[in-house]
């Protein structure tokens, strides 16, 4: 049965006094509120649907209701079905993903996804070192007996039995070597995971994760450190050297099972280049233009920049980078990033223009050099002999993770170019890793250079059968292991600079 409220009972727990002219409009209110279903005596309100789930997020349409945090820089700013393609309509995750493109910029993909609006980026991109690694598997491959170079990584020749020792350069390169291209997202540590192709120097990367969805048009280091780290160039630019994989070099030792390992392997803080300390970062020197192969058109490649190109630069020449420019006759460079101003020193010593055509700036100029002597590789399915015991990190998350639990099946590798694993693990050790006595040898345009043993590799496969295949096999004679490079690693020649030039120039130009 219906109660009625009297207005009076109101009245007298009222915390003020009522008016009689608010007596109608008050009552007018209770008879409202007693019309509504569930406020009658006896019954508590019924509960609709929505609020019953008042606590859910409701999801919004479209791509952003799973992906709210998402968030595109203003050249990007469209749909995201027009890279990703999929079903934005879709009311579940597998309508939703219909026709789902994951990775828009990969290189099997950046045709469609990148090059409707940067065609001409994708086509220099696509020839560009940096996509096709030519000079890298080829300067191997051709030390173990290949007779024709490669135009890109993609025809390396995958082998089901491994019978000669190209066979197995080949194999090593696929399933180990090429961690760092743009078909393979990294290695799985934090600090070596990336996109794929545009996306690899193009969106940012950090502890694993995508930071943002947003295309940065000038990389930071940390983006080119995702695949320039280890005892390569890039990261001795930032005084990195890797520690060794025994045991007792990988100080400092830990108690707390914490990793400390971003890049694969712990490492030495060395000085970094004078560049780097200055404010520099590797695009500024690194344009664009260069990384992807071609400048002003497909028909005009873009030479590398060279200490010479700016530090020996005069008044009339050409200026070598786009963010140089001179004022009172010096050469000032603004950094890409920072926009900070630099003036570019010239060499004034008396030594430059004593050994300029003598010797490769580094020589004098280098702070350390990578020197890795006896880098040694077992291709094996039975990794579980004791001496392995001490080299469980291998810079490799991959193979890491085999030691540690090796499968029933047996351990694999996933081939870098398809990710289709294949039986067998590469395992590897080295010698010698030092970094204080430069290697200083005669290149091939006459003038000292540093030297470094990238092809000192020693080969060896044992198989299903713990029967040894190959053993030891190498490149001869010796000195062919040894291959000039640029230490990026550069600082003041200090008072010795002397004793690394005369003693390595031949006879006729010590003069």
């Amino acid at each position: 049965m219906t109660k009625i409220i009297n207005p009076e009972d109101i009245r007298s727990v009222m915390p003020f006094r009522l008016n009689k002219k608010h007596r109608p409009i008050l009552l007018f209110l209770c008879l409202l509120l007693l019309s509504i279903p569930g406020c009658k005596e006896g019954k508590a309100p019924e509960k609709s649907a929505v609020q019953e789930n008042a606590t859910q997020i409701v999801r919004r349409p479209g791509c952003q209701g799973c992906h709210p945090s998402v968030r595109l820089d203003t050249n990007h700013n469209f749909a995201c079905t027009d890279c990703h393609g999929g079903n934005t309509e879709g009311a579940t995750q597998d309508q939703a993903h219909v026709g789902l493109i994951a990775q828009p910029a990969h290189p099997d993909q950046m045709q469609k996804g990148c090059g409707d609006c940067h065609g001409s980026q994708v086509a220099s991109a696509a020839a560009s070192p940096h996509f096709t690694l030519h000079n890298e598997i080829n300067t191997v491959r051709s030390a173990f007996g290949a007779q024709a170079p490669l135009a890109t990584l993609r025809e390396i020749p995958a082998h089901e039995t491994i019978i000669s020792p190209l066979n197995l350069v080949d194999d090593l390169l696929r399933r180990r070597c090429l961690n760092c291209h743009v078909y393979n997202p990294g290695d799985g540590y934090p600090e070596t995971t990336r996109g794929t192709g545009c996306a690899a120097c193009h969106l940012a990367y950090e502890s694993g994760k995508m930071t943002g969805h947003g295309f940065s048009k000038s990389p930071a280091d940390s983006q080119c450190l995702h695949c320039h780290y280890g005892n390569f160039v890039g990261a001795d630019y930032h005084g990195r050297f890797e520690h060794d994989f025994n045991l007792e070099y990988r100080t400092p030792y830990r108690t707390d099972n914490t990793e400390t390992r971003p890049y694969g392997v712990e490492f030495h803080q060395l000085a970094p280049d004078i560049h780097q300390q200055k404010g520099m970062a590797c695009i500024d020197c690194h344009s664009g233009a260069e990384l992807m192969g071609t400048h002003g058109g497909a028909a005009k490649k873009e030479k590398a920049v060279t200490c010479l190109s700016c530090h020996g630069w005069r008044k009339g020449l050409p200026l070598p980078l786009d963010n140089l420019h001179v004022e009172a006759e010096h050469l000032v460079l603004i950094t890409r990033l920072g926009g900070k101003r630099l003036v570019v020193p010239r060499p004034v010593h008396p030594a430059h223009k004593q050994y300029e055509k003598k010797a490769h700036c580094t020589v004098c100029h280098s702070q350390w050099t990578f020197n890795d002597q006896g880098t040694h590789m077992l291709r094996t399915e039975h990794p579980e002999h004791p001496a392995w015991s001490r080299l469980v990190v291998q810079g490799s998350r991959e193979v890491e993770a085999q030691l540690d639990n090796l499968p029933a099946e047996g351990p694999s590798l996933r081939d870098k170019i398809t990710g289709k694993p294949t039986p067998g693990i590469w395992l590897k050790g080295y010698e010698l890793r030092r970094w204080e006595t430069p290697l200083i040898g005669v290149g091939t345009d006459g003038r000292l250079h540093i030297f470094r043993p990238i092809l000192d590799l020693h080969l060896s496969v044992v198989d299903r059968d713990k029967k040894i295949v190959f053993d030891n096999l190498r490149v001869e004679p010796p000195h062919r292991r040894y291959l000039p490079y640029t230490p990026h690693t550069v600082g003041k020649a200090g008072a010795f600079y002397a004793e690394r030039l005369k003693p390595n120039l031949p006879i006729e130009k010590q003069q």
